[in-house]
């Protein structure tokens, strides 16, 4: 077998690191009004042997926080001296909307919708042109961490462009049991990044605002794996569970305003006219029901119970396999979790099945 070669000192934002070292940086994205710098946190982790360049980001939405969580993990992880590659760790891009729990910039736009960015545009095209420019730029591969927006939760799941045969590999290799071929939306960090020829990986889960054990334990998981995958860690001998990919999805939204009653779950198999949900008046009149348009698994649900009509209210993905088979992978994966050496966070919440 050839032995890996040693590393080069890797250079980014004006710094050089050295083979097996890691580096602490900021990169200056903005001025408060005040002057002050606002700038964007990056840790640099450079492995002892050559090989790819890999980001790993998380806020580019300022209040989707479980990317914060599960950079932290990672980079308490990794160990320099055993790492083929580089990893460029920035936990939150918006800082800006992290600042303000937001995930917007103060101008009210979004920063995923402005790359490729402008040296002299707006903020968020001036904010966007910097950071592609000076750190995305740089990689082989990127992991753009999400999760759902405000009063909106996901299951654990990949959203990527899977007509990129490489993209495709390293989105089986995440191994979230439920994978979406999303297209490319316009002004985006993974749209932008294609173009350069940067597989890109949107991992989408739990809510905004939220830190969420499962999204968390699946996040850091998942990175892992991908690296794995890439040649940056030694492999594992275990065998990845064979996700499933979604020939679509849709969202099924209120036929009312009122009060919501979900009686469905993330995960859960649901069948065609089965009731998801119910909405009614405070006191429980005008009662209406919420049914599903066929049969599906959830991926996605509104957690806030005031609804007007229209708002949506579930997101079901439909598959060619057995609705059966994907229900038992996503329960095969969780119980999978329990067993994943993770730092266990708690959410101030007593799960319903300890309550006496």
């Amino acid at each position: 077998m050839a032995r890996s070669k040693k590393s080069k000192v890797f250079e980014l934002l004006g710094h050089q690191v050295q083979p097996g070292q890691r580096l602490e940086t900021e990169f200056e994205a903005a001025q408060l009004y005040t002057h002050s710098p606002l700038s964007i946190p990056v840790e640099i982790i450079h492995g002892k042997q050559e090989g790819p360049v890999l980001m790993v980001n998380a806020a580019i939405h300022g209040d989707e926080l479980n990317g914060v969580e599960i950079v932290r993990q990672m980079i308490n992880q990794l160990d320099p001296a055993k790492l083929k590659g580089t990893v460029i760790a920035v936990p939150i891009v918006n800082v800006f909307g992290f600042i303000h729990k937001s995930r917007y910039l103060p101008d009210r736009r979004d920063l995923n919708r402005c790359f490729p960015g402008s040296e002299k545009g707006a903020l968020a095209s001036r904010m966007a042109h910097g950071f592609f420019n000076n750190i995305a730029k740089r990689c082989d591969y990127i992991l753009d961490l999400h999760t759902g927006a405000i009063h909106r939760t996901n299951l654990p799941q990949i959203r990527a462009n899977l007509s990129n045969p490489e993209t495709l590999r390293i989105a089986k290799a995440f191994a979230t049991p439920v994978i979406v071929d999303s297209a490319l939306r316009d002004g985006s960090l993974r749209s932008e990044a294609e173009k350069c020829d940067i597989p890109v990986l949107t991992y989408e889960a739990g809510e905004a605002l939220r830190f969420d054990p499962l999204s968390i334990s699946a996040g850091v998981l998942g990175v892992q794996r991908v690296m794995q995958a890439i040649g940056m860690l030694r492999a594992s001998r275990k065998k990845l569970p064979e996700p499933i990919i979604a020939k679509s999805t849709s969202w099924v939204r209120a036929s009312g305003n009122g009060i919501l009653r979900t009686v469905v779950n993330l995960g859960d198999k649901v069948e065609e006219g089965e009731t998801l949900a119910y909405i009614s008046s405070p006191l429980g009149h005008d009662e209406l029901e919420l049914v599903a348009p066929k049969g599906g698994i959830v991926i996605g649900q509104q957690t806030l119970p005031l609804v007007n009509e229209g708002d949506a209210i579930f997101h079901i993905a439909y598959f060619k396999q057995n609705d059966e088979v994907v229900e038992q992978a996503v329960e095969s994966y969780i119980e999978e979790l329990t067993e994943f050496d993770v730092d266990q966070v708690t959410t101030g919440q007593i799960p319903l099945d300890t309550q006496q």
